[in-house]
């Protein structure tokens, strides 16, 4: 299974917002990048994303899953992008800052540290372990 980063301003949408939402979900929408939408199409049912907030507070939080597969964004007049859904599964008991994964050399080839403006990402299995230790989880 792959794994992904998720990125959003907290101001729009939180860790708090997302848990919210319950086993419902939410829509992962809004995304108007192509490379993030290629990203958003490969993505299957049941494979987890880091969530993390971005702007000043720069950090992972959490972790979702996603519930449903990609599918047209509503909000996306031209029919060019899409979403698809997640929700909620754990917040990270120890927030992973930026610096954090700029120190550890286990990360240093993630993507989140060189193209950080991108909103949906692929982390690799060896990233996916090492940030879930940083942020005190075992395993996931």
């Amino acid at each position: 299974m792959a794994h992904w980063l998720l990125k959003t301003e907290p101001g729009t949408w939180s860790w708090d917002d997302q848990v919210k939402a319950r086993a419902k979900g939410t829509a992962w929408e809004g995304v108007r990048n192509h490379l993030a939408k290629k990203h958003l199409q490969t993505m299957k049912q049941g494979e987890r994303a880091f969530f993390c907030h971005s702007g000043e507070e720069k950090r992972i939080v959490g972790i979702v899953e996603v519930i449903a597969e990609y599918r047209p964004d509503p909000s996306d007049k031209t029919g060019t992008f899409g979403l698809v859904d997640i929700k909620a599964v754990a917040p990270l008991p120890a927030p992973v800052t930026l610096t954090m994964c700029k120190t550890e050399k286990k990360l240093a080839k993630m993507v989140l540290l060189h193209n950080s403006r991108l909103s949906v990402q692929p982390v690799t299995g060896e990233e996916w372990t090492t940030v879930c230790r940083l942020g005190g989880l075992k395993s996931t």
